[in-house]
């Protein structure tokens, strides 16, 4: 199974008035772990939307654990959970010093260039064997 783990620090423009990171940031760090996630796999999510390939946010979830800070170095862990035929599932852990700070999931609907949903087995074939392999664990990744 492909999983990357992607390094930040939160900003100061991220915190909120008790200096405490503001919750929707959290949304935008899974965004950071899923973009680094696709680039390991390849192609990048830039390569994929040139191709006609859109991955929309079409699900979100987040559990908070523990508060964190500016200049706090973060660690967002990324991996598929699910691959559908037209539906993608990451999941994503975010930690700091080792503690877990939050986790949860996005899924995505895999669309074409004017958003009707796309099965990306026939679309491309090439990408949805490297995804089914990432999930798998196969050592062919």
């Amino acid at each position: 199974m492909l999983i990357t783990e992607t390094k930040l620090r939160v900003r100061y423009k991220e915190t909120d008035a008790m200096g405490i990171a503001y919750y929707a940031n959290y949304l935008v760090w899974f965004e950071v772990g899923r973009t680094e996630w696709m680039r390991a796999l390849g192609p990048s999510y830039g390569e994929l939307e040139r191709s006609g390939i859109f991955l929309p946010v079409i699900r979100v979830t987040c559990e908070y654990k523990l508060p964190v800070r500016y200049d706090d170095e973060l660690t967002v862990i990324t991996r598929i959970e699910n691959l559908g035929v037209v539906r993608l599932t990451f999941n994503y852990e975010i930690r700091h010093g080792g503690q877990l700070v939050a986790r949860g999931s996005t899924e995505h609907a895999f669309v074409n260039a004017k958003g009707k949903p796309a099965a990306l087995r026939k679309m491309n074939p090439f990408l949805w064997r490297k995804l089914t392999q990432a999930l798998e664990g196969d050592p062919a990744e």
